[in-house]
């Protein structure tokens, strides 16, 4: 059985999936099996899930898209022989030490559930933000930085349609659910994964851009360093260190951010995810 089971969720932008694919596959610690969930998928991102011929790799194909991640992580949960869960997106990256640092905070703290330092990239071309969790203040990791075992969820149950949940996201209600059942959470400070929110890149989803995972795959690759590099540049550049936000907040910053060319200010409601969609171009 493998240690760990990745959960990849994915819909129709294949074009972004096999970076992301390629991430996992160039981890460090490879005691994995990958779960890739198609969502309803009408694309090739079964060959693209398939081509590189990694037996770690089971595409899982649903029938129909569910809206959110949250329908075929729980697919993914159903299916995960690994006694550990790491979350992945089709359109991020992880640095090559996610695995082995996340893993390794586990073991050593016998904590339930593990989350680091994550970087958005906004899609302006400015320099990300350094997201760092703090669970005392409500602010947590998205799901491509959160590990848990998987007894955690057997426990509590699994992520909840967000037309259930009213203005709070459905990672950040199974984190704070975590939190509740007297989970123990472990911080691990170490940078561990890029990601680019769809929700501020209109019509992504039509236009599938891969060019960003493109650049950011090949600096990773050649800079051994990347991590303290970002971090370094995080610190120098505090006004873009977001030291107490939580994700919810976090987007609605980056909505602000993009409202000049939106014209509108969402709120974080299972109507704003709707509209996020739209915005996405689903």
């Amino acid at each position: 059985m493998p240690r760990v089971t990745v959960i990849l969720p994915t819909y129709n932008w294949s074009s972004v999936l096999r970076y992301a694919i390629s991430s996992v596959l160039r981890q460090t610690f490879t005691d994995l099996e990958l779960l890739v969930i198609g969502d309803g998928c009408t694309d090739d991102s079964a060959q693209v899930a398939a081509e590189s011929g990694d037996a770690r790799i089971r595409w899982i194909a649903l029938p129909e898209n569910s809206g959110h991640q949250s329908g075929p992580n729980n697919v993914g949960l159903r299916e995960a022989r690994g006694e550990i869960i790491a979350y992945h997106g089709h359109d991020d990256l992880w640095l090559p030490h996610h695995l082995a640092a996340m893993v390794d905070a586990l073991q050593s703290s016998d904590a339930d559930l593990a989350h680091s330092l994550c970087l958005m990239v906004p899609s302006d071309g400015e320099s990300g933000w350094l997201l760092i969790p703090q669970p005392e203040l409500g602010a947590y990791a998205p799901p491509l930085c959160v590990m848990h075992r998987r007894s955690l969820t057997e426990r509590i149950g699994g992520w909840r349609d967000y037309r259930e949940l009213g203005t709070t996201p459905p990672d950040v209600e199974l984190w704070r659910r975590a939190a509740a059942s007297g989970a123990a959470l472990t911080f691990v400070p170490r940078l561990t994964g890029i990601k680019f929110p769809a929700s501020v890149r209109r019509d992504v989803y039509r236009t599938r851009p891969h060019r960003e995972q493109e650049e950011w795959t090949a600096r990773i690759a050649a800079d051994r360093d990347l991590e303290v590099h970002l971090l370094a540049h995080a610190v120098t550049e505090r006004s873009n260190l977001m030291e107490s936000w939580s994700y919810r907040e976090l987007l609605r910053g980056f909505l602000r951010q993009t409202a000049r060319r939106m014209r509108t200010r969402l709120r974080f409601s299972s109507e704003s995810i709707d509209a996020i969609r739209r915005y996405k171009g689903l």
